[in-house]
């Protein structure tokens, strides 16, 4: 009698994952400066207030850039300036350059953000620079800012693959990357700008980068063109990755894909977070609430799925309840 079979264990690939993780929202700043309309500084504090009550901690909320290349973030002195000092709240910026930090100094900046690019195409066209004066420019930033006691946080863009040279190499990202953390920078964001990222490719670039760094120096800023975001998100967690960048509603669009969905929405990266045991001290609830905000300002729907779901779910439950009341006797 042949002895009867017991079934092979089952390794679950969700079993390491990390028991909290942070939010770092970029909507304010990412999602604002893709948006053709230009919002007044009084809807922007109401936006950013509804983050802040939604639970979210780690805020970018705007850009020290010059007004002439981004005119939608041109009030960023004075947006930072009223937000004021928050407990236990970080508001964080892009500054690309020294001029920008004295800037954001003057207005109370507390953690600095600059960006470069991982191809040479892309970095030309979008900061007139090439990789290697950028990543220069970035540790200069980075020693000053560290002087003035800021937090700093370095993105590279088109890690995943550039709109204008295809493919870009895992070794160019290595290397731009170790300069950079080498630099003195917190945290590295690494960007899937045009969002052609898969997971294998993800699990790929990871895998190269920890050789050289702890996962706590990285976050993941993954863009959802191709509706690739929350499985290359998934990727990051299951490698120690515990920061990932989101805009609520995924609010901004892609530059390159006319359109398309943009940043990954705050909302669906938390409902999928907490759908699996993983903490972030966010509400759904309240984040639908800013979401509903985002849309009413921005004048259309946002992309986020969670958000559009909820909504929706409210109309109908509005409806039925209007149809029963209107049949009710009396």
């Amino acid at each position: 009698m042949d002895p009867v079979p017991h079934p092979a264990p089952r390794l679950s690939l969700l079993s390491g994952l990390p028991k909290r993780v942070d939010v770092y929202e970029v909507g304010p700043r990412d999602g604002l400066q893709n948006e053709l309309r230009t919002l007044p500084t009084r809807d922007k504090l109401r936006l950013i207030e509804a983050l802040v009550q939604a639970g979210e901690r780690r805020i970018e909320v705007t850009s020290f850039v010059s007004p002439r290349w981004i005119p939608q973030l041109a009030d960023a002195d004075e947006l930072l300036k009223a937000l004021g000092r928050r407990e236990g709240v970080v508001f964080s910026a892009l500054v690309p350059n020294l001029k920008g930090l004295s800037r954001a100094v003057d207005a109370g900046l507390e953690e600095a953000a600059f960006f470069i690019s991982a191809s040479e195409s892309h970095s030309k066209k979008n900061i007139n620079m090439s990789i290697a004066q950028a990543v220069a420019t970035a540790r200069e930033v980075t020693r000053a800012a560290r002087a003035e006691g800021m937090r700093v946080r370095g993105y590279l863009s088109v890690v995943w693959g550039c709109p204008y040279e295809g493919n870009v190499p895992v070794d160019r990202v290595v290397d731009i990357c170790r300069q950079l953390v080498d630099g003195g920078i917190d945290q590295l964001s690494l960007g899937d700008t045009i969002g052609v990222g898969t997971p294998r490719q993800t699990e790929e670039i990871l895998s190269r980068l920890l050789e050289h760094m702890p996962a706590s120096k990285l976050a993941l800023h993954l863009h959802d063109t191709r509706g690739t975001a929350l499985a290359n998100t998934l990727v990051g967690l299951t490698m120690g990755v515990t920061t990932f960048d989101a805009s609520i509603g995924g609010l901004g669009g892609c530059p390159y894909a006319p359109g398309a969905a943009g940043n990954l929405a705050t909302e669906d990266l938390v409902y999928m977070l907490h759908g699996m045991g993983v903490e972030t001290g966010i509400s759904l609830e309240r984040l639908v609430e800013a979401g509903e905000i985002a849309q009413e300002l921005i004048g259309r729907k946002l992309a986020g799925k969670y958000l559009q779901a909820a909504l929706g779910a409210r109309e109908k439950a509005a409806r039925k309840k209007a149809a029963e009341s209107a049949h009710a006797p009396g």
